[in-house]
């Protein structure tokens, strides 16, 4: 058809908190948008969800960050914290294998803030789309309080 009935789809928040700009990161990777683009979240939580179904398609050694593909191929990439791929791995603790299929709210990384925060390393945790040339559209909910699993942090078309 004309495309006139293309649903909207939800990426929910991978973890409590609230929600910024993408471009206030303090992380030119993320800020400049180089990765991607979407939402960042200040954490209040310890537990990272999956923010939609799909598969768990790259989960890094270090289990500070994770890439899930959903449907019709769009991908996103959950970054928690910024420079925390210096802790190789210290700190995290994977709830989930690389290669599962998640459902939204399951939990996949747990982190230990207060020895994060205790290493001078930020807990903003970027939430992007990586592939951007397969949306049509997207909109991220900026300035809002988030529960994990649960509020939309980003809404999207795909083409």
């Amino acid at each position: 058809m004309f495309g006139f009935f293309k649903k909207q789809l939800e990426i929910a928040a991978p973890v409590s908190g609230r929600t910024i700009r993408i471009q206030d990161v303090p992380d030119a990777v993320f800020a400049e948008k180089m990765a991607g683009d979407g939402v960042a979240i200040d954490p209040t939580g310890d537990t990272v969800v999956a923010p939609a179904d799909g598969e768990l398609t790259m989960l890094f050694g270090t289990k500070h960050a994770f890439g899930m593909t959903l449907d019709k191929g769009v991908q996103i990439l959950v970054h928690i914290g910024l420079d925390t791929v210096s802790l190789n791995g210290e700190g995290f603790t994977a709830l989930k294998k690389q290669g599962d299929y998640v459902k939204k709210g399951e939990a996949i990384v747990r982190f230990d803030r207060e020895f994060i925060t205790g290493k001078g390393l930020s807990l903003l945790t970027p939430v992007i789309f990586t592939e951007l040339d397969l949306l049509k559209e997207f909109e991220a909910h900026v300035g809002i309080d988030v529960e994990a699993g649960k509020t939309a942090v980003l809404t999207y078309t795909a083409k």
